[in-house]
């Protein structure tokens, strides 16, 4: 009897790989709104702002920076030296005095509405010590302040293109030594004299008048507290 031929099962169908519509699952993810990439990038230039002006206010640009400081703050000014005479005039950071002092630079003596000159002594044990020639003006730089002196004399020159006030304080700033009620650079104990006369309190809130004489004493006094001073003809 011959043997029954076995029909082999048919192949299994394989199912092709579904082809995934790129649109629909675009759809399905969630989207972002566009809002909120504008507030993201508002915000992004709001901090590059306030960075920006932070910079500005550290580096003395900003409005308080050019407001003039009291002058109890002065002496907290970048070079100010609590040092013995003798004091040269200081350039390396006095720029950086200027607006916080609210003094202004000038390329010469045009325009002034305001002009005169003011003396000033200073006594170190009854040892006269020179008020040095050029504070307040920068040679190398080509300018002058409002308060300066041209040469040794100890003549302050006051000079400002509009009308307003300069005080004892300011112009020992510009010069960057040291000064308040009680001490000058490094001495301590001083006294101080306006025409002759001795005076009270801090010796930086003096208002300069012309041709004022102003003496400051540290320890052993002169012969002679000087009570006026001899300007040339025209100061």
């Amino acid at each position: 009897m011959a043997k029954k031929v076995r029909t082999p099962p048919p192949p299994r169908k394989v199912q092709v790989p579904q082809r995934r519509d790129a649109r629909k699952a675009s759809a399905a993810a969630p989207q972002r709104s566009t809002w909120l990439y504008a507030a993201g990038g508002a915000l992004v230039v709001a901090l590059i702002a306030a960075a920006a002006i932070g910079i500005v206010l550290a580096r003395g640009g900003g409005s308080k920076a050019t407001s003039p400081k009291t002058a109890a703050s002065y002496n907290a000014l970048p070079g100010i030296r609590r040092t013995k005479a003798p004091w040269a005039p200081e350039y390396l950071y006095l720029a950086d005095r200027l607006s916080p002092l609210d003094l202004t630079t000038m390329a010469g003596h045009n325009g002034l509405v305001l002009h005169f000159h003011v003396h000033l002594d200073i006594y170190v044990n009854g040892k006269h010590i020179t008020v040095p020639r050029w504070v307040g003006i920068n040679v190398g730089a080509g300018y002058l302040t409002e308060l300066h002196t041209h040469d040794t004399r100890g003549v302050i020159h006051v000079e400002a293109q509009k009308a307003r006030t300069f005080t004892l304080g300011q112009f020992f700033a510009e010069w960057a030594v040291f000064l308040n009620a009680h001490s000058i650079g490094g001495y301590s104990g001083l006294k101080w004299y306006l025409d002759g006369k001795l005076q009270t309190g801090n010796p930086q809130n003096l208002v300069f008048k012309p041709h004022q004489e102003i003496a400051i004493v540290v320890g052993k006094p002169p012969a002679k507290i000087p009570s006026s001073y001899n300007f040339l003809p025209g100061e």
